[in-house]
């Protein structure tokens, strides 16, 4: 992994923990982001167990900018231990370009926000899985156009900073495709919503598919323009 690059990555997620008005919620983003259980990352850091915890929680007072460094330092190297699979993956994203014949819109928030408040904004129904869950951003995906011209490994660039965010597939007939092309990639989003169909055209194994993979499941039949508009005006 060049040096660049682990410099650039560093910055960006020490940069976003410490001006973030959340701390403990971006600490806590990245920790995920490089799936790292919070003890492991203790125990790296030679912290007690349950300071990770307190910042998280924001029980703690935030760490200051030094202990933040330590803290981006030690998730990177836990990753390069593990052969860098996650920086690999941001590898793509800091130096990639998005088609926008594929991409329509992405966002990553600062902060968490709820998966049903997000959802509702857009007027889904829920096909499979639970709502009570928060996510860290969104794309919107152009669904036939991700699937014939993306790799496996530029599929992977719809995550953004986070698997914690909702694919929102775009013209999708029976939603078969996209849940089929994230069932043979390594990361699975929280959540995917399926644009322009109804609950009843649905094929039967795509509701198997997230149930399999712990992906809640939605539709909805706003249109892609409506909510790209809608999502880029809430006040998250």
């Amino acid at each position: 992994m060049k040096s660049a690059l682990r410099n650039r990555l560093a910055e960006k997620m020490a940069g976003e923990i410490t001006l973030s008005e959340s701390p403990g919620d971006a600490l806590r983003k990245w920790r995920m982001n490089f799936n790292i259980p919070p003890g492991v990352l203790a125990e790296k850091l030679g912290f007690s167990p349950s300071v990770i915890s307190d910042y998280e929680g924001g029980r703690r007072k935030s760490p200051g900018t030094a202990v933040v460094g330590r803290i981006v330092e030690t998730i990177l190297k836990i990753d390069e231990e593990n052969g860098g699979r996650y920086m690999k993956k941001y590898a793509n994203i800091l130096y990639s370009d998005f088609d926008d014949d594929v991409i329509y819109d992405m966002h990553d928030y600062d902060t968490s926000i709820p998966l049903k408040s997000f959802c509702d904004s857009i007027d889904c129904r829920l096909i499979e899985g639970s709502t009570d869950h928060r996510i860290y951003g969104y794309t919107v995906v152009n669904s036939l156009n991700a699937i014939v011209s993306l790799s496996a490994p530029e599929f992977n660039k719809i995550y953004g900073w986070s698997t914690e965010r909702a694919l929102i597939f775009t013209n999708v007939s029976t939603g078969k495709s996209p849940m089929i092309a994230i069932r043979v990639t390594p990361f699975k989003p929280r959540c995917v919503i399926l644009q322009g169909i109804t609950p009843e055209k649905i094929h039967p194994i795509v509701p198997e598919l997230a149930l399999r993979d712990k992906i809640t499941l939605f539709t909805t039949e706003m249109d892609t323009d409506r909510i790209v508009k809608v999502l880029r005006e809430e006040p998250w």
